[in-house]
């Protein structure tokens, strides 16, 4: 058989987490295996206000979905949420039948359960590691090693032993799926997380959206109880009330578990009159506003998760060329270089001041914002992404006959000795 008669690989993508393509990581490695030829399907939750179509054909990409009440009431909650995806997940799979590739994106770092049944007849699997799901227990729930935190451990060990491919989203997820994971090196390939170019280009400023101030501040992002948001709102009282600072005006864009939390947290430090919160907004809001602001905030504070993870915020911020204010991370060194500035970790008085020296040296922001884009550009580009997420495809389907669709579906039983 000829390669142009080979039929096209197949790949099947589990996500629980978001839906798709909201997952703009996800919607970016469907894209790129579909331009090299792979027949992609995804198996993901539906959304609330977009993605809400069960069954749903995007690009060339088919894509099932399916109803997900999201965890509420502790772990009895997380149970039934995760209890529900898993069966919806097997349903769904065995409609899209054999595959080549099974690909699955955590958390939770239960999605190697379908993975191996898909394994066992013949698939080879992929495992995304977005989080590290041990650590991101420990900032989120702040409940030591307990028995909870020894039972996620127990299960990222279940998928990195289940996995024929890891893929890292920087080097620190990297080393610890070599170190803790026990990954031989040559099978973690690390696939950054990028901006897509497209969605990101800069327009004119606005100045209706400072509000009448000299000065807009920005936060983008998710608002959850480990991403900082109270941080940044208690740095900005202190802009105010120790550094006199009230020519500016602050937006957060974004929604998460702690986002009412977040608005009562604004409304006592009395900032309701200077910080205004979106919610979720277009895409083309998002682009006046970042193109309006003069600093970016990544006020992820330290912890065993943020310190090794990469902030999308701080790629899309460097992406539209703004200057960046965040707390020194080990990861957020690596994204953003000298396109941000770090106050000391947690300190929320540094990098009120930090805002201030931006504010007053408009020179060093404009430098600041050329390196960002300069870096995502380069470096930090989906084109390096791409290139490694097809290069642990390829060896994952080393020596492995491509399936078809109207295969049999294999047992993945051993031959008799």
């Amino acid at each position: 058989m000829t390669g142009g008669d080979r039929p096209a690989r197949r790949a099947l993508i589990l996500v629980e987490n978001l839906s798709v393509p909201f997952d703009r990581r996800v919607w970016q490695e469907c894209t790129t295996l579909r331009d090299a030829g792979w027949t992609v399907h995804v198996i993901c939750p539906q959304g609330s206000k977009r993605d809400t179509e069960p069954e749903a054909e995007i690009d060339g990409v088919r894509i099932h979905r399916y109803p997900l009440r999201a965890a509420t009431g502790g772990p009895a909650g997380y149970l039934r949420e995760y209890g529900s995806a898993l069966w919806h997940t097997a349903r769904l799979a065995r409609k899209v039948g054999p595959v080549d590739v099974v690909h699955a994106c955590n958390p939770p770092d239960l999605l190697f359960l379908p993975a191996l049944w898909l394994k066992r007849r013949g698939a080879r699997f992929v495992f995304d590691q977005h989080d590290l799901v041990p650590e991101l227990y420990l900032s989120r729930f702040d409940r030591g090693e307990d028995l909870l935190y020894r039972a996620v451990c127990a299960l990222e060990r279940r998928t990195y032993r289940a996995a024929d491919i890891v893929l890292a989203t920087n080097e620190s997820y990297r080393d610890v799926a070599i170190r803790r994971g026990g990954r031989r090196p040559e099978v973690v390939f690390v696939v950054r997380s990028a901006p897509q170019i497209d969605r990101f280009q800069p327009v004119p400023p606005e100045t209706e959206l400072k509000r009448g101030k000299p000065h807009l501040l920005c936060y983008l992002g998710v608002m959850g109880p480990q991403d900082g948001v109270d941080y940044a709102l208690r740095a900005l009282a202190k802009l105010r009330d120790e550094l006199g600072r009230t020519d500016w005006h602050a937006v957060f864009v974004g929604s998460g578990d702690a986002f009412d939390a977040m608005v009562d947290l604004s409304r006592r430090l009395g900032l309701s009159e200077q910080v205004q919160f979106t919610g979720r907004i277009p895409d083309a809001d998002l682009v006046r506003y970042l193109s309006t602001a003069d600093v970016c905030l990544s006020p992820d504070p330290r912890n065993p998760l943020n310190d090794v993870s990469t902030m999308n915020k701080v790629l899309e911020y460097m992406a539209m060329g703004r200057p960046i204010v965040s707390f020194d991370l080990r990861e957020a060194r690596v994204s953003a270089g000298d396109a941000a500035v770090y106050a000391a970790a947690n300190d929320e008085a540094a990098f009120a001041k930090l805002i201030a020296l931006l504010l007053d040296d408009p020179e060093k922001r404009a430098r600041m914002g050329k390196i960002g884009q300069e870096r995502i550009s380069g470096p930090l580009s989906w084109r390096n992404s791409q290139a490694s997420l097809l290069a642990a495809y390829a060896a994952a389907c080393r020596d492995h006959t491509p399936v078809s669709a109207g295969d049999p579906v294999r047992t993945g039983k051993r031959p008799r000795r």
